[in-house]
């Protein structure tokens, strides 16, 4: 079963398989450890920019090792997710330190760094060294509960473990990076979650989900859950064409960016922290921005301050950023859209 299975999918990925992504050219182990990583819970065409400007900033893991949390950030805003880059940050240091700047080539030592759980240490291992180990990303999961008809979300314990013995007892031993590779393909491009192409499947003829017609009932989808919905006011403070800004906490939503201040009342934020009385404040539109597990309903509030001497000095956590200006380090999406839409307020550099 195992050796039949892997020969339809190789023979499959020979023909159709991507294999000009970015990541495959010069292939590396930290390049693939950067791409595996830029790819959970985000698309290939979303990574691929994301990937060239970051291994142009970061060739290297000495490189990244040696940069500061705020460069790393900066480069990573956009994709979201950031304990992502928090993680490989905090990983090349460690790879730096403890393994002499050379990338882990055990599965042991792979998996004890920060941010690489089982399925992407097995990814990064078979794809960069031809190791074999399995994988179980969500476009494998989706191969694999549909060919073999497994009951179940795949967040269950006892699903997953059906699926990770089902995931090492079909992979080869030989060209084991090429069918890693092609299973990531097949789930992506082929055994989509909706509209699956079965008639170009290398193994549809003992599809199981596929004998039953019913596809789309694998694997088993997550109870649903309420999506609670959360609200905040943030402060746009500007003065002199900048805005004033402030490091998140390393932990939580936004860990480590630069933010707008969040307050519970402008008045009194704007008397204990600018030593100064709100002017002219400004309530703009809510912007909603969506997590995993809740909405976030942002309410802005532009305040224009009076000159340079109202305003606090710059420190470790807070800076008045120009409007004009490169931005400080990693600044999340939302706060990047208000920041815009201010920039492109036509009278801001006419304040203060």
């Amino acid at each position: 079963m195992r050796n039949d299975f892997a020969a339809r999918v190789l023979a499959w990925y020979d023909e159709h398989g991507r294999k000009d992504l970015p990541w495959q050219q010069d292939r590396n182990a930290y390049r693939v450890w950067i791409s595996e990583i830029m790819l959970q819970q985000t698309q290939v065409q979303t990574v691929i920019p994301y990937f060239h400007r970051f291994l142009q900033r970061f060739p290297d893991v000495i490189s990244l090792a040696n940069a500061g949390i705020d460069d790393v950030l900066q480069y990573w805003s956009g994709l979201g997710y950031y304990a992502r880059a928090r993680n490989l940050h905090r990983a090349a240091m460690i790879i730096r330190d403890d393994h002499s700047g050379e990338f882990p080539c055990t599965f042991e030592d792979v998996i004890a760094l920060p941010g690489i759980g089982r399925s992407t240490a097995g990814a990064i291992l078979s794809l960069a060294l031809g190791q074999r180990h399995p994988i179980l990303d969500g476009n494998v999961k989706r191969v694999l509960a549909r060919h073999a008809a497994i009951e179940g979300w795949p967040g269950l314990t006892s699903v997953a473990t059906r699926l990770w013995e089902l995931a090492d007892a079909l992979t080869p031993d030989d060209r084991v990076d090429a069918y890693t590779q092609a299973m990531m393909d097949l789930g992506a491009t082929v055994c989509t979650r909706s509209r699956p192409a079965c008639a170009e499947c290398p193994v549809d003829q003992d599809c199981q989900a596929m004998s039953g017609g019913d596809m789309e009932r694998f694997p088993g989808r997550k109870p649903r859950r309420h999506r609670p919905l959360r609200s905040t006011t943030m402060v746009l403070a500007v003065a002199d064409g900048a805005v004033y800004l402030e490091r998140r906490p390393a932990s939580g939503i936004w860990g480590g960016l630069w933010s707008l201040p969040e307050v519970s009342d402008v008045d009194d934020w704007c008397s204990e922290r600018l030593n100064t009385a709100t002017v002219d404040a400004e309530a703009w539109d809510s912007l909603r921005h969506s997590f995993t597990h809740y909405d976030l309903d942002i309410i802005p509030i532009v305040v224009r301050v009076d000159a340079a001497s109202s305003r606090v000095a710059d420190d470790a956590d807070s800076i008045w950023h120009r409007l004009d200006g490169v931005p400080p380090g990693g600044i999340a999406a939302p706060v990047t859209k208000l920041i815009n839409t201010l920039r492109n307020t036509s009278d801001i550099n006419n304040n203060g």
